[in-house]
């Protein structure tokens, strides 16, 4: 499932997951930390890899063009659980 937002929202939900969010993603995709901090807007791709997110530059930081949702998916699951 393909989803576009601006990459200041991107990073707003990135901020608000507690520590450690990004080792739990990455161990429940079975991907590496540094993948999951670049999808998130990270440029560690010696150590990572870009996953399926294109940014366009433009207002509110741009847009990004999420090719995969899993990481939002479960980055957002893991705001809402906190919320609980």
């Amino acid at each position: 499932m393909t989803k576009t937002i601006t990459f200041n929202e991107l990073r707003r939900i990135k901020d608000a997951l507690p520590s450690g969010s990004m080792a739990r993603i990455a161990e429940e995709l079975g991907l590496e930390k540094e993948s999951v901090k670049n999808y998130f807007g990270g440029h560690n791709y010696k150590d990572g890899k870009s996953i399926g997110i294109h940014i366009e530059p433009g207002p509110d930081g741009g847009l990004v063009m999420l090719d995969d949702t899993q990481i939002l998916d479960l980055a957002l699951r893991i705001l809402e659980d906190q919320k609980s």
